[in-house]
């Protein structure tokens, strides 16, 4: 068990010095880590990735640390993640409509509800993916300017 364990230990360490040694200036690596948080969250399973990937090719950012930076959504933060999207986007949006009782509910007020709710998470979306993504860019381009001074 222990031999696992530290070949486990070896390939996160080999993993985290391969992610490290990417190419690219420290702008183009945190750009692409900003654009891959961004993209991260929103709800769009499965075109977070190719979505991160498309804007670090846009912007010149790095593509692989892209792809790293989709991983802020993941299993174990779908949930609080699009819930603080939500609340921040009806926060935006204005939240004083309720949401209608299901159980007496047409189809019209059912396609308005899923606008209203869809609506917020989108919003709230694009505020915490901007937020988090300059958060995320700006520490990774000091972080690495910091250590390449250094070296």
């Amino acid at each position: 068990m222990k031999k696992i364990f530290l070949n486990l230990i070896q390939r996160i360490r080999k993993f985290i010095a391969w992610l490290w040694n990417q190419e690219g200036s420290p702008s183009q690596r945190a750009l692409g880590l900003a654009v891959g948080i961004f993209s991260g969250c929103f709800p769009f399973f499965g075109l977070q990735t190719l979505m991160g990937v498309f804007l670090a090719k846009i912007f010149k950012g790095n593509s692989i640390l892209a792809v790293v930076g989709t991983w802020i959504s993941n299993p174990f933060t779908y949930v609080p993640l699009y819930y603080l999207n939500y609340r921040l986007g009806s926060l935006i949006l204005n939240n004083d409509k309720n949401i209608v009782d299901f159980s007496h509910i047409t189809t019209n007020e059912l396609w308005l509800q899923g606008w209203y709710l869809s609506s917020r998470l989108i919003i709230g979306s694009i505020c915490m993916g901007l937020l988090s993504g300059m958060v995320g860019g700006l520490s990774l381009y000091f972080l690495l300017k910091k250590l390449s001074n250094k070296i």
